[in-house]
C-alpha cells in the first residue's frame, strides 16, 4: 500500500489499497527459487511494526512456505486466521509502545487503524498452534540495563509449534539490543538482542 507520505504493507487494519502483497511475496520467493537454491524447510518471516504484521498475514495466508515467524512491535492485523499448518511464532513487544500499543488500539490510535492486542495475538496463535494453554514464563535478569524483560512461552504444541512472547517491561516501539533512532520511540533494552533470539528460534524451527 501507499500514501503521499509512506508506503506499507498489506497486512491487515487499514482499509487503504487492496494491494495482494500476499501474492506478491510468494512471486518474490519463486523469483528466488529459479536463481539460487532455496531451503524450503528453512524459508521464515521476521519485521518490525507493520512489517510484523505482515508477518502475521503470511502465517495465517502463506502458512505452506513459510516455517516460522518473529514480529517485533507489530501485533495482528487481520481477523480472519486460517494457516494450513501449525507455525510456530516469536513475538517482542514493549509494554509501553506508543504507536502499535500492547493492549491494542485506544484514543491515541487514528480512528482507520486496527490491529490486536498482543495478548489477543497470542492467544490466537496459541489456539491454532495447539500448545498447552498454561505458559512457562521467567523474568529475564537486567544485566545491561533497568529494562527487565518478561519471557512467556507456549508449547510444545503441532508439531513442535511454540509462541514465545518477549515483553519488554516499559519497552517502546523499539528493536531490543539497539538504540532507537528517536527519543519519542521510547526505550529500548540491551538485555537481549531481537536480531539474535529471532535467528535462535528460527534454527530450532524448519517447516515439519
Amino acid at each position: 500500500g501507499t500514501t503521499p507520505f509512506i508506503k506499507y504493507w498489506n497486512a491487515g487494519g487499514v482499509k487503504v489499497c487492496d494491494c495482494d502483497d500476499v501474492a506478491f511475496i510468494a512471486q518474490v520467493l519463486d523469483d528466488l527459487e529459479s536463481v539460487v537454491h532455496v531451503d524450503r524447510k528453512r524459508v521464515y518471516a521476521a519485521g518490525m511494526s507493520n512489517g510484523g504484521m505482515m508477518c502475521y498475514r503470511l502465517a495465517a495466508e502463506l502458512s505452506n512456505r513459510i516455517a516460522a515467524i518473529a514480529s517485533v512491535a507489530g501485533s495482528m492485523a487481520i481477523d480472519d486466521c486460517h494457516p494450513l499448518r501449525p507455525v510456530p511464532v516469536l513475538h517482542i513487544h514493549g509494554t509501553k509502545d506508543g504507536l502499535v500499543l500492547y493492549n491494542g488500539p485506544d484514543e491515541r490510535t487514528p480512528s482507520n487503524i486496527k490491529f490486536h492486542s498482543v495478548e489477543d495475538t497470542i492467544q490466537t496463535w496459541v489456539k491454532l498452534n495447539g500448545c498447552p494453554d498454561a505458559p512457562a514464563v521467567d523474568l529475564l535478569p537486567a544485566v545491561n540495563d533497568q529494562v527487565p524483560i518478561r519471557r512467556t512461552a507456549y508449547g510444545p504444541g503441532k508439531d513442535g509449534a511454540e509462541v514465545v512472547l518477549y515483553s519488554v517491561e516499559g519497552g517502546g516501539h523499539t528493536w531490543p539490543g539497539r538504540e532507537p533512532e528517536f527519543f519519542f520511540l521510547g526505550k529500548s533494552t540491551k538485555n537481549v538482542a531481537a536480531n539474535d533470539l529471532i535467528w535462535e528460534f528460527f534454527q530450532k524451527h524448519p517447516m515439519k
